[in-house]
């Protein structure tokens, strides 16, 4: 019995997200399901972080224990070749027994991109949140994330229905940066709550429209205002960026095989 790692891309607007479920299509189970054509055996996998439907991954990492005499750096080519092309295998390695896609992660960085043109944009749409209404403030976005780095308590930002025993995690950095009708928010912590991000950007956009202030936005995840906290951004702007490990397993893949930053520059 061998342990193998996968590195994964997928586009999530045809998933129900990472997770099996009873009625619905998820990437757990389509890949599962080729694991068991090239194996026989019914094959558990699992991921570093579970992305909810609609949401997009560059690097998202899984693991699963097979017992099977592929050579462990096959597997990506063996599984690409039975899954759909929505799903994407970057790099498969083997690893200790004791390594694990979710629990050895040191932290996992996500990724919100919003669209702030008045036109939309076909090659955008399925990747990113039209927000056209007004144009936004990025600098006063910016200010209203002071204070949000460190170990804090964001029950504010938790989706009802979470089973997480604490809403306290870790924010190791938060990034907001534009480049022309591109606003991209980057989000690296230990761990994230139900729905944390698309309420945090739907909270931004706010304070970019100037409906809120960024004091009102630090307010209402400092004093847990949850029932303020109504607007959600939606789940195709969001992308699974990837996850960090103390050792880097994936030797053949850099930052810019995964999501890279979009920039724009005027023509001439």
């Amino acid at each position: 019995m061998k342990r193998v790692a996968l590195i994964i891309q997928y586009n999530g607007s045809h998933f129900s997200g990472w997770q099996r479920q009873k009625n619905a299509i998820s990437v757990q189970e389509t890949i599962e399901i080729a694991l068991f054509e090239v194996s026989n055996q019914i094959i558990r996998t699992f991921a570093a972080g579970r992305t909810d439907a609609g949401v997009h991954a560059s690097g998202q990492v899984v693991h699963f224990d097979i017992e099977f005499v592929i050579p462990s750096d096959r597997y990506a080519d063996v599984l690409n070749s039975r899954l759909p092309k929505t799903i994407r295998i970057l790099e498969s390695v083997e690893v200790k027994n004791s390594w694990h896609a979710c629990y050895s992660s040191v932290y996992r960085h996500y990724r919100y991109l919003i669209n702030n043109s008045k036109i939309p944009n076909l090659f955008l749409n399925n990747w990113s949140w039209h927000r056209y209404q007004k144009s936004l403030d990025e600098f006063s976005m910016s200010n209203a994330l002071d204070g949000m780095i460190g170990e804090h308590d964001f029950f504010a930002f938790q989706k009802t229905g979470s089973n997480r025993a604490t809403s306290v995690t870790t924010i190791k950095s938060i990034e907001l940066e534009r480049s022309e009708d591109l606003i991209m928010i980057d989000i690296k912590a230990t761990g994230f709550l139900y729905g944390m991000v698309r309420s945090i950007v739907g909270q931004l956009v706010l304070v970019g429209e100037k409906k809120i202030t960024p004091e009102i936005f630090k307010d209402r995840w400092v004093s847990k205002k949850k029932y303020d906290v109504r607007e959600s951004a939606p789940a195709n702007g969001l992308c699974f960026v990837n996850s960090i490990y103390e050792e880097n397993i994936f030797k053949r893949i850099n930052k810019n095989d995964l999501f890279p930053k979009f920039v724009i520059r005027g023509y001439s």
